[in-house]
């Protein structure tokens, strides 16, 4: 191989990010949803020949037509020298990769702009087949259609690289074992399974708004991948769903902070310390766009009132005249719907900011399944928090060093040290 380029390394990176789902999606098509690890293969390969090719001659003016003809005539030379021992497709196209006249013009036809938009959307549907386990469904959407190795989703996710092989080989198999198609759902069970996609979609970006892994807090390219998913499916029209446009909402209005949430030192900076200035209001005003897309039909989703609660924070001229009192009826009506261990502490949260601490010690105490908030990290430091403000900081620390204990994130660890250290001085 040339030597190193680092330049040559990134762009190719970079470019490679962010076509890998499209052209795993189109190759899964073409091969079949058995075939999923040969269309990564191809894809990896093609990333490959990039890499050499534009060390040596520069990148190509159409970078991104090229790396699609390289894979494409790189599935026409497998499919040719494998169709007799090798079955592609599915119960459509196989016939037609099977002939020598038609495989040609049927690989053209699957690699067309519009066609390859279609088969994203339908491998993120496969993706989240109802039978595949949550963890399992997020493992190859990051894989397939967002182009992450295996290392990556390890970390991002605070498992071993051997886990996440073992989960992708079971989920492959599964695919290989039950023929699964790649098919958008029919009219009765779209919603379902988009209700299934979306939760992945949500738990994708969050991982990236609020890493758990140890070294970024915020990870660009993980909402940059979540967002683009969820704009595939507000782009078509069998999954124009209100709360697609609501989901697409929520997350321009997180996104639109990220700017703000950190210092130059990588330290968080906490909503009331945010330069406001600093926020971005085309995110602001595209998810407001969303947010009149999704009023329609006659039910409000989750996404709907999570949407509502971060508007407000965005339009709010201040922390201290941000509307607390509809946030707090957002977040009631969310508990009333959708209510978890999690959900009420966000709640309390408001109370705390709008009835004080007292009152918020009062009703944490009465959350149903508390049990389940003792591993996560933010309970203890709201308790800290309410500790603080009822002159107790002594039991206030304890809280704190529980809850840095408990986070895996360097940096919300030395957020929490800090507070720790200044009840010392």
């Amino acid at each position: 191989m040339p030597d190193q380029n680092p330049e040559i390394e990134n762009t190719v990176s970079h470019l490679f990010r962010h076509q890998a789902g499209k052209m795993v999606a189109v190759l899964t098509r073409i091969f079949g949803s058995h075939n999923i690890a040969l269309a990564e293969d191809v894809v990896q390969d093609t990333l490959l020949t990039a890499l050499e090719q534009w060390k040596l001659k520069g990148i190509p003016k159409d970078a991104e037509a090229w790396l699609f003809i390289v894979a494409k005539n790189k599935a026409l030379n497998l499919i040719k020298k494998q169709k007799s021992n090798v079955l592609f497709g599915d119960e459509i196209t196989q016939p037609l990769l099977q002939s020598g006249y038609t495989v040609e013009t049927t690989v053209n036809q699957l690699f067309e702009e519009n066609l390859i938009k279609d088969d994203q959307l339908r491998m993120m549907f496969a993706c989240c087949h109802p039978e595949l386990s949550e963890e399992n469904q997020i493992t190859l959407i990051l894989k397939t259609l967002c182009g992450f190795s295996t290392a990556e989703i390890a970390k991002a996710f605070l498992t071993s690289e051997d886990t996440v092989s073992k989960r992708l080989y079971r989920t492959k198999e599964f695919f290989r074992e039950n023929k699964i198609q790649l098919t958008i759902p029919n009219v009765d069970e779209i919603k379902k399974r988009t209700n299934a996609v979306l939760n992945s979609i949500y738990l994708i970006f969050n991982e990236g708004y609020n890493s758990t892994n140890s070294e970024e807090l915020i990870r660009k390219d993980v909402i940059e991948e979540s967002v683009i998913l969820c704009k595939l499916l507000a782009d078509n029209e069998h999954t124009q769903l209100p709360e697609v446009f609501a989901l697409m909402a929520l997350m321009c209005f997180h996104a639109s902070r990220s700017e703000s949430r950190l210092n130059d030192e990588g330290e968080i900076i906490l909503l009331p310390m945010q330069d406001r200035n600093k926020w971005n209001r085309a995110l602001i005003t595209e998810g407001s766009n969303f947010m009149d897309k999704a009023a329609f039909g006659n039910a409000i989703s989750t996404y709907h009132l999570q949407a509502g609660i971060a508007f407000e924070h965005c339009i709010a001229p201040s922390f201290e005249k941000t509307n607390w009192h509809k946030i707090l009826s957002y977040y009631q009506w969310l508990c009333r719907i959708a209510s978890t261990p999690v959900t009420e502490l966000n709640r309390i949260i408001i109370v705390f900011q709008l009835q004080g601490a007292a009152v918020a010690l009062k009703e944490l105490e009465a959350i149903e399944n508390k049990n389940k908030l003792e591993s996560y990290y933010l309970y203890y430091s709201l308790l800290g928090e309410i500790y603080l403000k009822l002159n107790d900081p002594a039991i206030a620390k304890k809280h704190f060093e529980k809850a840095a204990a408990l986070t895996q994130s360097k940096t919300e660890q030395r957020l929490l040290q800090n507070k720790i250290s200044s009840l010392v001085q």
